[in-house]
């Protein structure tokens, strides 16, 4: 492995360490910062920390920047070894209390500031997610998910309540199609050329007309243009077919999230998912369907990663890759809100070990990092990965022109 490889890939491992350990610090510390962009306020809970989630003290960015450019997004924690301090303008991250690395902070998009025509922050329709030089927005329609009223809420999900956390600001429950479209024709002025469509089930399973109506009144208001990619996530819907008229309405990409890997595990950890949609082998059959329609590298399949045994995982990556999807194992978060809050992710090494696989699995099966992009945004660990594998960050080519 190349140094520069090498130096990337340690940095990247450092991002995961910050998303599994979380981070500390001070109240007040990025004041100053906040003031000088406000629109990259944090605006959403994501933390283990019942004591930071207020609004006073949760006054920080939504994310920040290590020196190779890969961005985190800020998981709060108290008891973390890892801390952001400042001094003299200067920030950096410090593991018990010994100095790591400097950290920026990026600007926030310029449609973080703007408003839709019904008065609506832009900021509160879509999250930034760019990277590798790759931009793209994702867009979660609704702040509750049809299974609360059920009880059968996924266990790790947040969707159906935060246990009476504060909340940071007010947000709209429901995104409409045209405040979509509104907010990614501005996000597309400044070169986002992805559009993720994602959120809880709709009650009565209407989401086939929601995503269809989004798709139409998007390509209205970026009419002539042709230069972005759409991705629907939605669940196993119970008629198969139905995945055609995605694509004939313009949807380039789908996400099917599957969440853990086998019947069994499925079954405890998504009830909702198998009242609501299907059980775990349709779900699959889904995926497979889809793939055929779609072609390969054009489907997405998240997991939570920490729930299961790696074996177990590493079967359903390998299964999926082969199929010709892509997998994006997320760490798990147990985070405050969910049935599962106060328990343990495992280490960092564990999920080290996960993204590892999975990036030799996509290899093995061709996928590559623009299709990781499409599927799945700029700073998933598909991209990310992949990109460092085919040497395809701009680091690269900076070290070839010194040479």
């Amino acid at each position: 492995m190349s140094d520069i490889k090498q130096k990337l890939y340690d940095e990247l491992y450092l991002r995961l360490a910050l998303t599994v350990e979380g981070v500390q610090y001070d109240v007040g510390v990025f004041d100053k910062l906040l003031q000088q962009d406000p629109s990259s306020r944090k605006r959403e809970v994501c933390t283990r920390d019942k004591e930071l989630v207020t609004k006073k003290n949760y006054n920080i960015p939504y994310q920040f920047l290590l020196p190779y450019g890969f961005l985190v997004n800020l998981v709060v924690d108290r008891k973390s070894p890892y801390k952001i301090v400042e001094e003299d303008g200067v920030f950096s991250i410090t593991y018990f209390g010994k100095w790591i690395t400097n950290i920026t902070f990026p600007k926030a998009p310029l449609f973080y500031s703007k408003l839709t025509s019904d008065g609506v922050s832009m900021r509160e329709i879509a999250q930034d997610q760019q990277g590798g030089g790759a931009k793209g927005i994702s867009v979660a329609y609704s702040q509750e998910c049809s299974v609360k009223d059920k009880g059968k809420t996924c266990l790790f999900c947040v969707y159906n309540g935060n246990k009476g956390l504060d909340k940071i600001e007010e947000q709209p429950a429901w995104r409409t199609p045209l405040q979509i479209a509104e907010t990614f024709k501005e996000a597309h002025k400044e070169g986002y050329n992805r559009l993720n469509i994602t959120g809880g089930f709709i009650p009565e399973r209407r989401e086939l007309e929601y995503y269809l109506d989004v798709a139409e009144t998007v390509q209205e208001h970026l009419e002539g243009k042709d230069d972005y990619v759409l991705t629907a996530c939605i669940g196993a819907p119970q008629e198969i077919s139905v995945i055609n008229k995605y694509k004939e309405v313009g949807y380039d990409n789908m996400s099917f999230n599957l969440e853990v890997w086998g019947e069994e595990y499925f079954n405890v950890y998504c009830p909702g998912k198998v009242t609501e949609c299907a059980p775990f082998d349709q779900w699959v059959k889904t995926v497979e369907y889809a793939v055929s329609t779609f072609g390969k590298g054009k489907i997405r399949n998240n997991f939570v990663a920490g729930l299961q045994p790696k074996e177990k995982l590493f079967e359903g990556l390998e299964y999926l890759t082969e199929l010709g999807t892509i997998p994006n194992p997320d760490p798990w978060i147990p985070a405050i809100g969910s049935t599962l809050e106060g328990h343990r992710s495992p280490t960092i090494d564990w999920h080290w070990e996960v993204q590892l696989k999975n990036t030799a699995l996509l290899r093995k099966y061709g996928r590559t990092s623009t299709e990781a992009f499409n599927t799945g945004g700029a700073h998933s660990y598909p991209h990310v990965m992949l990109l460092i594998e085919e040497e395809a960050l701009p680091v690269f080519h900076e070290q070839k022109e010194v040479v």
